[in-house]
């Protein structure tokens, strides 16, 4: 990115790719790896890259119909992602099938704390999986988007195009569930409700 995009806002620069269509790769470069974090951890990664490159193909197919008196493209970038998963759903199932299945990764010998760490995180992996993927589709986006993405349940209820009590209470009883699965803790979210 140039010095020049690092102060644009996305509006300014999807306004800009109307004109000079090569303006719109600055997008991609400030948000190709968070929706590739969150597309890897719903669907893995024979999908992910597909999943964030048909993103950001759709997006910029759509450019004209972006709101530009939104300054920030993330939530509209995120509702896209999650589309995009959502045609995948099977390949999301899947994924949580395997992990709840896997066995433990091998343990790189380190600090006490990553080690400890490491094994308490494995140990809730297969239930936590198990207990995504019997989560509702609509209540599972919401908790993904918040706990995976760090959105704020206005830019939630913007990606989903939802009202925001809408995301409250499907995050609320996603996390009910989460936490009725995993004995009463929630490892997804340890944030309280806003």
């Amino acid at each position: 990115m140039t010095d020049r995009t690092l102060h644009e806002s996305d509006a300014m620069i999807v306004e800009a790719s109307l004109r000079d269509t090569e303006a719109f790769a600055a997008l991609y470069d400030r948000y190709a790896e968070q929706l590739y974090r969150y597309a890897y951890r719903r669907v893995g990664s024979d999908f992910a890259e597909d999943i964030v490159a048909d993103t950001f193909l759709a997006a910029f197919r759509r450019r004209r119909d972006y709101d530009l008196t939104r300054q920030d493209a993330r939530p509209w970038l995120f509702g896209i992602v999650t589309k995009e998963i959502a045609r995948r759903h099977r390949a999301e199932q899947a994924r949580y099938r395997a992990l709840a299945r896997s066995a433990a990764d091998d343990a790189t010998p380190g600090f006490a704390d990553r080690v400890a760490a490491e094994v308490s995180a494995e140990a809730v992996r297969g239930p936590l999986a198990t207990a995504l993927r019997r989560l509702a589709k609509g209540d599972r986006d919401v908790l993904l988007l918040v706990a995976w993405s760090g959105l704020s349940y206005e830019e939630v209820a913007e990606t989903l195009q939802i009202k925001i009590g809408t995301v409250r209470s499907r995050l609320h009883r996603a996390r009910q569930q989460v936490r009725a699965a995993l004995g009463g803790s929630n490892p997804v979210d340890s944030r309280e409700e806003r």
